[in-house]
């Protein structure tokens, strides 16, 4: 049985269209990524899951709950991360997680060793007696995980959950989640970097509420059509802005000192970028055939969704 499905699911704020119609099966014992940049839809998609909004048109069945007809019920099954979560700045670690544990419902024969555990392991033993208001960005994310999961859920519903956190600990906190599959929890969680989207066993790539795209990371990389060429150089702005100029057809993307050319026409493709660059006299270092990246197939995914749209949210 799939951990999430949806049929149609829908959701509008008067005239805006926030969830177009989604069509999701999400497998159990994963990590699903909703993926796309800001008013994409993630964030109004996962309150629909949590259900905290009702949908408008459609359904959504959650560890095998309807959202609303069994919306009580479907709060013991899923832990629900928002990107604001409501820690208690003036309470300490422990007592964030006690409070939790109060509002779960959580048993007190066995809560000193489930949080004891969440601490171990989120890495917040050393913590415990620290106030919650005092934690660095990483560590409150790292403390809003845990309280989410100190009843145990079926299903993590994770929102950005590293949205302006430095890089280490956007590492640490996916290390985490890996951790997590251990205990067979399905993890469902949105995130606008394309680099955590890899990261994914499945997602969904997104734009304006609607689905672009729905597989393993390989599966939705394989749908780039045509060829992706990566040119190393020093130049690549310039190269990039030149490059654009002389092929409109192509997509073309920077990624630091490398700029990638995606063009439809494989057999063509390395003769022509070259004959522009050099036609330019902009120095090249490399320039070969890669593996498109995530980054390139949403970007041409964008160019090709040309239907009209009704609005967007996030």
């Amino acid at each position: 049985m799939d951990a999430v499905r949806t049929a149609g699911l829908t959701r509008r704020f008067g005239d805006l269209t926030a969830v177009d119609g989604i069509d999701l099966a999400v497998p159990a014992g994963g990590i699903f990524g909703l993926v796309g940049p800001d008013g994409a839809g993630k964030t109004t998609i996962l309150r629909l899951l949590a259900g905290i909004l009702d949908p408008t048109a459609g359904d959504a069945w959650v560890a095998g709950r309807h959202t609303v007809r069994e919306a009580e019920a479907l709060k013991e099954d899923i832990g629900y991360m928002s990107q604001r979560f409501g820690l208690y700045p003036d309470l300490t670690v422990w007592e964030n997680l006690q409070f939790y544990a109060d509002i779960y419902g959580v048993p007190h024969r066995n809560r000193a060793e489930t949080v004891e555990r969440l601490l171990a392991f989120s890495h917040l033993a050393p913590f415990k007696k620290r106030l919650a208001g005092n934690l660095s960005g990483g560590m409150k994310q790292k403390l809003g995980l845990a309280c989410a999961l100190v009843h145990t859920p079926k299903v993590l519903l994770l929102d950005e959950p590293t949205n302006g956190v430095d890089p280490v600990s956007r590492r640490d906190f996916w290390r985490i989640l890996y951790q997590l599959l251990r205990g067979h929890v399905t993890i469902v969680v949105t995130t606008a970097y394309l680099d955590e989207a890899e990261r994914c066993g499945h997602l969904a790539l997104m734009d304006h509420g609607r689905l672009l795209a729905v597989g393993t990371p390989e599966e939705v990389k394989r749908r780039q059509a045509g060829t992706v060429l990566e040119v190393g150089t020093g130049a690549a702005r310039p190269a990039a802005a030149v490059l654009r100029e002389a092929l409109p057809e192509g997509r073309i993307t920077l990624f630091g000192d490398r700029v990638h050319v995606a063009l439809p026409d494989s057999a063509t493709a390395l003769t022509r970028v070259a004959g522009v660059l050099a036609a330019r006299q902009l120095r090249v270092d490399s320039l070969r055939p890669v593996e498109p990246s995530l980054e390139d197939v949403f970007i041409a995914m964008l160019g090709q969704a040309k239907e009209p749209h009704h609005g967007r949210a996030d």
